[in-house]
């Protein structure tokens, strides 16, 4: 392999070109077919990923956002509703609680986890004094980490609430030796070009083992039809095609030995990087599935700027929390003052992390996040 110039954070070409003629070979079968929308490749592939989740059901959308608010709406959860869930995530996760007319409400996270503290949320739902009746809980599995779904599950069950997973950053993420998924009343994922596991273009799916919820869900993918051009409730238009469906098939026939390729690269980041930055926590008895690999350093920005420098691209994930953005500032509740979730932002940080990393670049990585922080250090002392 040619040593590349920079070392990217993701890099979706070599994604499809380590699987071409797979997934070439799949477009062609989709393009021959002459059936584009929910055909037998979406039948297929919702078949082999609620297997693979340890489902009985997967209902293929159009993307991740569409699949909590389908997700939502199959639960009955909409206008007048509470639903808990973090500020410390995806945007997506807050929009589409917005999405059905319920009202979110934000709960503070773990430290070491950076996902939703059990803790918090039972303090969120005993002390709640909106307007709205809490119905449901979102427990988002960020990074590849695990939330604490035992503790979550059963504060869900003594104040009967639903649960949703979301699982838009956890593929391959297993909890007790389970795939997270099926844990609560129904889970929900991505296939965002960038996830585990992703498309060519935007796609989702909730799975779910209730028979009546994933009825519900097919019907309100499809403008609530469960017999074609006849809507028995209100739905949407939001179907995975079936060229997406194609790929993701090729991709999930790979994806067990691509995170195992993940896990790899981050023990050996683990390893060299321990003391010099704090490097992700990994919940007991879980397995991360490292979507992203966080550190916590500090003068984050100024290790960010020296790294790219070096031709070593960073992310942030994510710059504010959804609480602190323009567009839901003041319109969402928070329960407390969410302290963890306001200090992490200005230290996290992500390294370059993706399957078709070279030894040569995780070594590049890490020599030269270990020069960047002795050099911030001896800064720092001279001053």
């Amino acid at each position: 392999m040619t040593e590349r110039k920079n070392v990217p954070l993701v890099s979706l070409v070599e994604g499809y070109e380590a699987h071409a003629p797979e997934i070439n070979a799949a477009l062609q079968r989709v393009l021959k077919s002459g059936w584009y929308i929910l055909g037998q490749e979406v039948s297929a592939f919702e078949g082999e990923f609620a297997r693979w989740c340890d489902t009985s059901h997967c209902i293929g959308v159009a993307n991740g956002t569409d699949a909590i608010v389908i997700a939502l709406r199959a639960l009955g959860v909409g206008d007048g509703d509470a639903v808990f869930t973090v500020s410390h995530t995806a945007v997506a996760t807050v929009a589409a609680i917005d999405i059905t007319g319920a009202s979110p409400v934000l709960v503070d996270i773990d430290e070491r986890s950076f996902t939703l503290d059990p803790a918090k949320l039972e303090e969120a739902i005993i002390g709640y004094a909106g307007g709205a009746r809490p119905k449901a809980v979102i427990a988002v599995h960020l990074y590849g980490q695990a939330c604490d779904l035992e503790a979550i599950q059963a504060i869900c069950r003594r104040h009967g609430l639903y649960l949703i997973e979301d699982c838009a950053q956890a593929h391959g993420t297993r909890y007790k030796d389970r795939p997270v998924g099926g844990f609560g009343n129904m889970a929900t994922f991505s296939f965002y070009p960038t996830k585990n596991l992703g498309a060519f273009g935007d796609g989702g799916a909730v799975v779910t083992s209730d028979d009546r919820l994933a009825a519900a869900a097919r019907a309100l993918r499809q403008y609530g039809w469960h017999e074609r051009y006849l809507s028995d409730v209100p739905g949407m238009n939001s179907r995975l095609d079936e060229l997406h469906a194609a790929v993701l098939r090729v991709r999930l026939a790979h994806l067990d030995a691509e995170i195992a390729v993940r896990r790899r690269i981050a023990a050996a980041y683990d390893a060299a990087l321990a003391g010099q930055v704090t490097t992700p926590w990994v919940r007991p008895l879980t397995s991360h599935s490292y979507h992203l690999y966080v550190i916590r350093v500090s003068d984050r920005d100024r290790f960010a700027a020296a790294l790219k420098r070096q031709g070593i691209d960073t992310g942030i994930h994510y710059p504010q929390a959804v609480h602190q953005q323009k567009a839901y500032a003041g319109r969402v509740a928070t329960a407390g003052d969410l302290a963890i979730t306001n200090r992490i932002y200005c230290d996290i940080v992500s390294l370059p992390m993706f399957p078709f990393l070279s030894d040569a670049d995780v070594a590049r990585v890490i020599a030269t996040v270990s020069a960047s922080v002795v050099g911030m250090r001896e800064e720092a002392h001279d001053t």
